[in-house]
């Protein structure tokens, strides 16, 4: 094993801080990658704080991860020495079942190995990006193309791939009217991605504050969920809806927003239950869906769908010190529209 430096959370309630935390040795098939960049999602702060399970203290989160490969193993064919890659949410799957061959990792019949807070090959547990180093199988490392801006990828790895998967799933396109719930971390990509894809998009936000933003990134329509009237105005209008908040929505009145065949599809995950009534759901044949990150084969196509379509995520970038501000302006929706840690800045 050998010790790298990292920022880590010791409870669900203390700041986090400088710490190291132990990688594995370089196997045969390991890529070894120096961190250069790291992501700050909401789920890292749910994972800390216990909204979505048991946890293991201390915990390194982070699964927005970017950085250039320092190492690889004697048998490593996808990369080499100098690449730039990233690292998404999953570090590992059984790669048997019938989901992994078909090239979704990521609904793995036997469970897909989260890049934190999961159970590693070794029985350890898994330690994620807010750190200088990490030893990731060679198959759930990602090529970063050199039109996406480095400090820009690593939110690509869970915001990207979180939007884009459905947005593909759904066939978002031409001709098709998407309306995004959101326009935060992960609305803020499905935005972009919607636009690129070629759909008529909506942008649905609590308020008309971030309107210019919403227009600029590729939204051809806003309304504030605020008013009333806009669930009378768009009543029956869309094809598709992504639901990106992670806090409870009313569903049913969401849900009456959708035209014949149309199917809202959540992304974001409040702790939560959330409440429907099926008759809504009986109305034009509506579905309500889910839907987790993409496959390795498909994160791949969302990178370089995003190099050729110049999409990037707007961030902030930030210093390891900044980290638990960060955090509660994130809790505050205080960030347009990604933290980015630069992990050059991880105390000594």
């Amino acid at each position: 094993m050998t010790a790298v430096r990292a920022f880590a959370a010791t409870s669900a309630t203390d700041p986090l801080g400088p710490g190291t935390i132990e990688r594995r040795e370089v196997g045969p098939k390991d890529v070894l990658i120096e961190i250069a960049w790291a992501g700050i999602c909401h789920s890292d702060i749910h994972t800390v704080r216990g909204d979505w399970g048991q946890v293991q203290y201390p915990l390194t989160v982070g699964h927005e991860i970017a950085g250039i490969v320092a190492q690889v193993g004697q048998e490593v064919t996808r990369h080499k020495v100098g690449d730039r890659v990233g690292v998404g949410c999953m570090v590992d799957s059984c790669r048997e079942c019938a989901n992994c061959a078909a090239g979704h990792e990521q609904y793995c019949r036997n469970g897909f190995t989260d890049t934190y807070n999961g159970v590693d090959r070794d029985g350890r547990v898994t330690q994620g990006g807010y750190s200088t180093h990490i030893v990731v199988d060679e198959h759930f490392v990602l090529r970063v193309p050199e039109a996406i801006p480095f400090e820009n990828a690593a939110p690509l790895l869970c915001a990207g791939i979180t939007t884009y998967s459905p947005l593909r799933h759904w066939n978002a396109g031409p001709g098709k009217k998407v309306a995004v719930v959101g326009l935060g971390g992960l609305g803020h990509m499905a935005v972009k991605i919607a636009h690129a894809l070629g759909a008529e998009v909506t942008v649905l936000s609590q308020s008309l504050r971030k309107r210019d933003d919403g227009l600029r990134l590729g939204a051809d329509h806003y309304y504030a969920t605020s008013d009333p009237a806009t669930f009378t105005e768009l009543a029956n209008t869309f094809d598709l809806i992504v639901n990106t908040v992670s806090a409870p929505i009313d569903l049913d009145a969401y849900l009456g927003l959708l035209a014949l065949h149309g199917t809202i599809v959540s992304v974001g995950a409040p702790p939560e239950p959330v409440p429907v009534t099926l008759f809504t759901l009986f109305d034009n044949r509506r579905s309500f869906a889910g839907s987790k990150i993409g496959g390795i084969a498909e994160t791949q196509e969302m990178l370089d769908f995003c190099a050729e379509h110049r999409i990037a995520p707007e961030v902030e970038v930030i210093r390891a010190d900044q980290i638990n501000a960060a955090w509660e302006r994130v809790l505050a929706s205080d960030v347009r529209y990604r933290f980015v840690i630069d992990i050059s800045t991880l105390p000594a």
